[in-house]
């Protein structure tokens, strides 16, 4: 044979191949190229759309947070609040306390004196009656009055 035949019948069977491609190979390779750009279309939008999603879900987090905090922030406050208030109230509870026991004590005290003074008295005018008894006994005389009166400031 010839090279131009040969040349002919490859020119023939490759033109054959080609269309035999474009026609059965072709179209199959390309709807699988086509749906894989779709579907590489379509997760770049989802992951596009996540993105947007995760944004606003972190915004909403951080204002959810915020509102803890002040939240937090205003419990806080108001337990020390309280706490003052409760610290106040045990102030003044243990003032009116420790008032009354002074009041009371005084009062004991009082009473402690009245009872010590009314003894002393009762002593004085047991002492009193017993110098005049021992002054009555004896005869007058100046002298035994007055050693009698000595022996009683000795014994006040």
């Amino acid at each position: 044979m010839s090279i131009n035949a040969t040349l002919f019948v490859q020119a023939i069977v490759f033109a054959i191949l080609v269309w035999f491609t474009m026609k059965f190979v072709w179209p199959p390779i390309v709807n699988a190229l086509d749906e894989r750009a779709k579907k590489i279309s379509e997760g770049l939008a989802a992951a596009e759309k996540a993105k947007f999603e995760l944004s606003a879900a972190t915004r909403h987090v951080e204002v959810e947070l915020a509102k803890s905090r002040n939240e937090n922030a205003n419990r806080v406050a108001d337990a020390e609040r309280r706490a003052l208030q409760i610290i106040e109230d045990a102030k003044l509870s243990a003032a009116e306390e420790a008032q009354k026991i002074i009041t009371q004590a005084r009062h004991e005290a009082e009473q402690e004196v009245l009872k010590a003074k009314q003894a002393l008295r009762e002593e004085v005018a047991h002492l009193a009656v017993k110098g005049a008894e021992q002054i009555l006994r004896k005869e007058v005389n100046v002298g035994i009055h007055q050693e009698l009166l000595n022996q009683l400031k000795a014994e006040l």
